[in-house]
């Protein structure tokens, strides 16, 4: 799974001609309208033959908002009726790794923070938190103003952080090390 990059994740059938609903994965969804093939694959892969990625080709997306949830409509080549696109609940729209977009200086893809451990530099010696498990990317009044929210398990349990580039001190991603000085109270806040 590792050599693919997660772009949305199918929730449900959007409509009657074969549309479905998406939650978004990707820190870019604006670049669906660049790409027309994609792949679509099982959240955890086991050994059947099914679990095999599927080059497929978006036809047309949206950004639509459903429930309160922001999300993405993507019409599929093929995919033409209700009932072939309830067969693609669950799976999910991925690139090939070497596929997605590239990155300005300082800017780093939110997934690649997933199984780094976050370091508390703030004190006389650093402390680890623990190890980042996932990013929520819609803390805030609305999508356009979150900031990530790093959730973190460590000894204490889950501990949320904010991925404000002011706490950041240095990242890297080869050691899959997170050094960020915190606010004194933070990690309390959880308790």
């Amino acid at each position: 799974m590792s050599n693919w990059v997660w772009l949305a994740r199918i929730r449900r059938p959007q409509g009657r001609k074969g549309e479905v609903f998406a939650e978004i994965l990707t820190d870019f969804p604006e670049k669906f309208s660049e790409r027309r093939r994609l792949w679509l694959l099982r959240e955890s892969a086991d050994a059947d033959a099914a679990s095999s990625p599927r080059e497929i080709e978006l036809q047309n997306h949206w950004l639509h908002k459903a429930g309160g949830q922001p999300g993405i409509v993507l019409h599929f080549a093929g995919v033409e009726s209700i009932s072939d696109a309830e067969a693609l609940a669950g799976l999910i729209v991925a690139i090939p790794l070497e596929e997605r977009a590239a990155l300005g200086e300082g800017e780093v893809h939110i997934a690649d923070l997933i199984g780094c451990e976050l370091i508390d530099v703030a004190g006389a010696e650093p402390v680890s938190v623990g190890r980042i498990e996932n990013v929520d990317r819609s803390a805030g009044p609305k999508p356009s103003d979150a900031v990530p929210l790093l959730i973190v398990r460590g000894a204490k349990g889950e501990i949320l952080i904010p991925f404000a580039k002011s706490y950041l001190r240095k990242l890297d991603l080869a050691t899959g090390r997170v050094e960020m000085a915190l606010p004194d109270g933070l990690l309390d806040l959880n308790s």
